[in-house]
């Protein structure tokens, strides 16, 4: 065993301990507890700790216990405040300043000195936002309102103009369409008004729903369908004079002379009947501009330039068009947009409205703008369209964006096709009159229901108003309608079964599609999400356009049109002249070569230009001098260049596609092109699900798609939540709201 060496032998080894006396770290050492007086340290914290506490309850209980809940605790009201009273401090010393060089006299100094300080104080300052308009239009309703106001206001987004015939008397089919006789001149019964395919998928969804609520335990009825049926079929309306009607409709009077056109809710209580005759227009229709009922775009953005003026002056208070000029505009657009749609807008409102400044926002970043989230899937279900897109750090994802053509119109479209086939007593209603439009929507606000719970016979009733009579009163009943018509969400195959699929006419007709000048393809934004559902639903090709261009270089590319969806798109490899060729007529510069320098053609230049015009070559003993004699001749002309093939269009250029979907499998095509692959993206995005829109206010419908998207992806159950616009906001209004924040 070796012994303990000695200091000196360590210091001579070089291993001899020293100490600097420097500490080991700059943090203070705190010496462990003395094990004896554990429990009274113990107490003491705790003592400490309920001090901390109970102060903190007496500033919460001075602030009203309502942190970040209030705008004054915000740091931009905070900041705008401040800059307030410096603005106002200032301009009280400005005065000052200026009362004491001199500029007024003394006498006047001294009195006008206090009221210009009494003024400074009690003048209100400009608040932010008060000069900013912010407009949305939707295809029913127009949002509008300053950016300061707490709400935006709503206004029909409708215009009605003088005519010879109203909307119901201009030889059009009622809506929804039905076969009043069969082949025989017989009238047809309402179980067949609508067709056999409607019947069908009616019948289907009814038996599915009965099997789903006997799963779920829930009672019913074995004759509830033929109670309803027998019940609506002998019930008689009872009449009510209009003195006895305590919420009679207050109808548009027309005024003399008569005006030319009258917007806004006004236009919609304009008796059917009125002299003259006014015809309702709706310049937007499915999220589209509505060129199916208009002959020019120019009559098109008139309407819709007149509807917004109106709006401004009546709903802001904005009568004289000069003041217009001081006042700045945020537009909100659809996710994916069309540029023919904005620069139409941009050019609208800078020219026409003379704003100082045009500000485009896009809905799904507008909303989570205003909601407050960083990351959110926003499901916005409009009137006619629903828009799905996820927002990642202020960014709208491009490939994530879906935009679907049906809403809470067809619900309302709908639960009138299924009520009429159950022998609904109003079995004259028609959607294109006024008062029959507004009766329907309040039957799908007050009476539809997504909460299995309420599917049970049940009678209802309603009030039909027609201007010049008498008030009817309608008793009806009403079983699984109310419950299946929101369905169609999930089940979209019911909104065209009955002859009502005329979304699609006079598409392109006044608005062509925007190309680009040098290369002819489209500008418009493209999402491989849409791509991916276009494609699933897509029919196939006609002959004379599934046909491909192919070079020495490519390879034949498919025939029906579609591309790679899990790919972001991009431009075609076509050859500049085939894309020329399919563009339609718009004006654009040419793509043709430039013209070849006028200097001295190298040889092989002229033996090339020599070989075209068919003129001999020297040394050349292919025949060149035969060929120009025979063309001269006239006995064998020269062979043309055979006609460039068109391409086939994209999936994103097909106008005979009506992008129609369930909705949750739309909302999980979103996420999935938004994550990427990315669990944890996918998990924060089905966490983040906002719905928004007067389309999503069907009781029970946020606790239904939740369970809908548990079915489809029961891994991640934990993480799907649907969210509900904060603030106690209105999902509605939550979208333009925002915008002006």
């Amino acid at each position: 065993m070796v012994g303990k060496k000695s200091e000196k032998a360590l210091r001579d080894e070089g291993l001899e301990r020293t100490d600097n006396n420097m500490e080991l770290s700059s943090w203070p050492q705190i010496a462990p507890i003395n094990q004896k007086n554990y429990y009274t340290y113990v107490t003491l914290l705790v003592f400490i700790q309920c001090l901390v506490d109970e102060r903190r309850m007496m500033a919460d209980d001075d602030n009203g216990s309502d942190y970040l809940k209030r705008d004054d605790q915000l740091l931009a009201f905070r900041l705008q405040n401040e800059e307030a009273r410096n603005r106002m401090a200032k301009t009280a010393k400005d005065r000052d300043r200026a009362l004491a060089l001199g500029k007024q006299e003394q006498g006047d100094a001294e009195v006008d000195g206090d009221t210009a300080m009494e003024d400074a104080e009690e003048a209100p300052t400009e608040t932010a936002g008060s000069k900013v308009i912010v407009l949305h239009l939707g295809s029913q309703n127009l949002r509008i309102g300053l950016a300061s106001d707490a709400l935006p206001k709503t206004v029909p987004m409708v215009i009605a103009r003088k005519s010879a015939k109203n909307e119901s008397e201009d030889g059009v089919e009622p809506r929804p369409k039905r076969i009043k006789l069969n082949e025989d001149g017989e009238e047809v019964q309402p179980e067949k008004q609508f067709g056999p395919e409607f019947a069908s998928l009616f019948g289907t969804m009814c038996a599915e729903l009965k099997t789903h609520m006997r799963q779920n335990k829930r009672r019913m009825l074995p004759n509830s369908k033929e109670m309803v049926i027998n019940y609506n079929r002998r019930t008689v309306p009872e009449h009510i004079p209009e003195h006895n009607d305590p919420s009679r409709v207050e109808w548009t009077e027309i005024s003399s002379p008569a005006p030319e056109y009258i917007t806004g809710q006004e236009a919609l209580r304009i008796p059917d009947d009125s002299k003259p005759r006014y015809k309702l227009s709706w310049p937007i229709q499915h999220g589209w501009c509505n060129e199916k009922d208009y002959d020019s775009a120019r009559l098109l953005f008139l309407d819709i330039s007149l509807i917004l003026e109106d709006a401004i002056k009546t709903q802001l208070g904005l009568t004289s068009k000069k003041d217009w000029t001081q006042y700045s505009c945020v537009f909100v657009i659809p996710d994916l947009y069309e540029r023919t749609y904005v620069s139409s807008v941009l050019e609208m409102l800078m020219k026409e409205f003379s704003f100082a400044r045009v500000c485009f926002i896009q809905e799904s970043l507008a909303a989570t703008f205003g909601a407050g989230y960083t990351s959110a899937c926003i499901v916005d279900i409009g009137a006619q369209k629903t828009s799905i897109c996820c927002v990642e750090e202020g960014m709208c994802i491009e490939n994530s964006r879906i935009n679907l053509k049906y809403g809470g119109f067809d619900i309302t479209e709908t639960f009138i096709k299924m009520m009429l086939y159950d022998h609904f007593p109003y079995a004259d209603i028609n959607l294109r009159r006024r008062y029959d439009f507004l009766l329907a929507e309040e039957l799908k606000k007050t009476i539809c229901t997504m909460n299995e719970s309420g599917v049970s016979t049940q009678v209802f009733d309603f009030h039909l108003r027609i201007s010049g009579q008498d008030t009817r009163k309608y008793m009806f009943k009403a079983y699984d309608e109310i419950h299946l018509a929101p369905m169609g969400y999930f089940q979209p195959a019911i909104f065209s079964a009955g002859g009502d699929g005329d979304k699609l006419q006079g598409r392109r007709k006044l608005l062509p599609r925007s190309l680009d000048i040098y290369d002819g393809q489209q500008n418009d934004p493209t999402s491989a999400a849409q791509s991916e559902i276009l494609a699933a639903i897509a029919p196939p090709l006609p002959a004379e356009l599934a046909g491909v261009t192919t070079t020495e270089d490519e390879k034949p590319s498919q025939t029906n049109g579609t591309s790679d969806v899990q790919a972001t798109p991009s431009r075609s490899h076509l050859s500049i002249l085939g894309r020329v060729q399919d563009v339609e007529a718009t004006p654009r510069s040419s793509v043709a070569g430039s013209p070849a320098p006028e200097t001295t053609n190298t040889p092989s230049q002229q033996q090339q230009q020599q070989h075209q015009n068919g003129t001999p070559i020297p040394g050349d003993k292919t025949g060149g001098t035969a060929a120009a004699v025979s063309s001269s001749a006239g006995q064998q002309p020269l062979q043309q260049p055979p006609p460039q093939p068109r391409r086939a269009p994209t999936i994103e250029e097909r106008d005979d596609i009506l992008p129609v979907y369930p909705l949750d499998q739309a909302i999980l095509t979103s996420i999935t092109h938004a994550a990427r692959s990315d669990d944890k993206k996918m998990r924060d995005f089905l966490g983040g699900i906002m719905v928004l829109g007067g389309g999503s206010q069907v009781q029970g419908f946020h606790a239904y798609l939740e369970e809908r998207l548990h079915v489809l992806r029961p891994a991640f159950a934990k993480e799907i939540m649907i969210g509900t616009p904060p603030r106690d906001l209105d999902a509605q209004v939550v979208l333009d709201w925002s915008a002006g924040v």
